[in-house]
């Protein structure tokens, strides 16, 4: 009789423990990155009442072990890393882990791990997550490049960076040159183009009928003077440019390093080169690919977890890259609060790379990883937990009314 209440006191413990791992589910239905815990019973030794034996043929038959059990105990409860639902924020910060792996975030002198995916810049322009943990990744060098062989250490984006300046090399012109025209008339055009220094500098292009099918270019400096003349071609059948190479130019600007800049006018022989028809002069500079100086305005995290910086000067340069970590074996990760993990001897080693490699996941820029928990099986669970502790308090009470008329044979 006592056996049975002390197997009815581990079946409430055990069921008061699942009610607990159920409980704790159900509370973090809606906290990010969260993964959903299970309960694993298993019965307990079993007390020997008599051992077993063999047979002696048809003299003795074998005897099978008498046992009684000693109740249940709870033999693990363990994480479901199944992945989450998807909530988009729009948010260019937000990243969630599409497949396998973990972020890495610097705490307190040791790495954690984490699924949650809610960060954003402080004020000294470390990615970190809510509760002030620093993204893991690695910082590219001045060229953009990322050297994903050393050592990960915290995301950090200088709020001042700036992209230096870059002198123009190359002016890109497009349109027609009006063929009927008369010898010695003109076609202008002019852009600004840019000098080591990023200071912006109006140059006129000018397109001189020499010939016919023959034009003379040359480019007029801010001053007026002019920095040289080239002569272009035109096939007369079809009025698709014969001149191959492009016309160059060197302009020194006033107390500033000469640099040159050629004229592209197109590919020879193709229409979408410069043309010479009869009619409408068109003409034009389009593009010139000199840079000014460039401060840092937004920010952007791609798929592969490259990390971008988007400048005033309209260009966009790679600042850094998003490490993932996988383990061999997730289940024996720690939780250590705030959605995050440790590393255990049980998980194995951490395994760090970039995204999409090595059967880690992708990054979902502007996206959140919701919690998997699933309402339906855990009330479910709910309700299996509190029948089997019913159940088991059922064995209490009437061992506890057998003790009972035991006592009451002595009256």
């Amino acid at each position: 009789m006592m056996r049975s209440m002390f197997a009815g006191v581990s079946g409430l413990r055990a069921h008061q423990t699942m009610t607990d791992v159920v409980a704790n589910n159900i509370a973090n239905v809606n906290t990010v990155g969260f993964k959903a815990s299970r309960v694993q019973f298993a019965d307990t030794l079993s007390q020997l009442i008599r051992g077993s034996s063999g047979g002696t043929g048809e003299a003795t038959a074998g005897i099978n072990p008498q046992q009684v059990g000693l109740g249940v105990s709870v033999s693990s409860t363990n994480k479901i890393f199944t992945q989450g639902g998807s909530q988009l924020t729009g948010r260019a910060t937000d990243v969630a882990i599409t497949g396998e792996g973990f972020f890495g975030v610097g705490f307190a002198g040791e790495t954690l791990f984490t699924r949650a995916g809610s960060f954003s810049f402080d004020d000294d322009g470390y990615l970190t997550d809510p509760t002030g943990g620093v993204v893991q990744g690695w910082i590219a060098a001045q060229d953009g490049t990322v050297n994903i062989n050393e050592p990960v250490s915290g995301m950090q984006v200088p709020v001042n960076a700036t992209i230096p300046p870059s002198a123009t090399t190359l002016i890109s012109i497009a349109g027609n040159l009006d063929e009927s025209v008369a010898i010695g008339e003109l076609q202008n055009t002019a852009i600004d183009v840019v000098d080591g220094l990023g200071e912006s500098h109006r140059m006129t292009i000018s397109f001189e009928k020499a010939a016919a099918n023959q034009w003379n270019v040359s480019v007029i400096d801010p001053s007026g003077a002019s920095l040289g003349s080239s002569t272009i071609d035109f096939d007369p059948a079809d009025g698709t440019l014969l001149t191959a190479t492009p016309p160059s130019f060197t302009y020194t600007p006033a107390g500033g390093t000469a640099f040159t800049f050629d004229l592209d006018l197109g590919a020879a022989g193709s229409v979408d080169a410069l043309t010479q028809f009869a009619g409408a002069a068109s003409a034009q500079a389009i593009d010139q690919n000199g840079l000014g100086i460039g401060s840092l305005r937004s920010f952007a995290i791609s798929n592969d977890g490259t990390l971008s910086g988007v400048f005033s000067n309209g260009e966009t340069a790679v600042l850094g890259q998003l490490a993932i970590t996988t383990f061999s074996n997730p289940a024996g990760l720690l939780g250590s609060g705030d959605s995050r993990f440790r590393a255990t001897n049980a998980s194995g080693q951490a395994l760090v790379g970039i995204p999409n490699s090595a059967g880690r996941g992708g990054i979902a820029a502007g996206t959140l990883e919701m919690s998997n928990v699933d309402l339906s099986e855990e009330f479910t669970n709910l309700i299996i937990a509190q029948r089997g502790f019913q159940a088991n308090s059922r064995i209490i009470t009437v061992s506890d009314e057998m003790i009972q008329e035991l006592v009451n044979l002595k009256r």
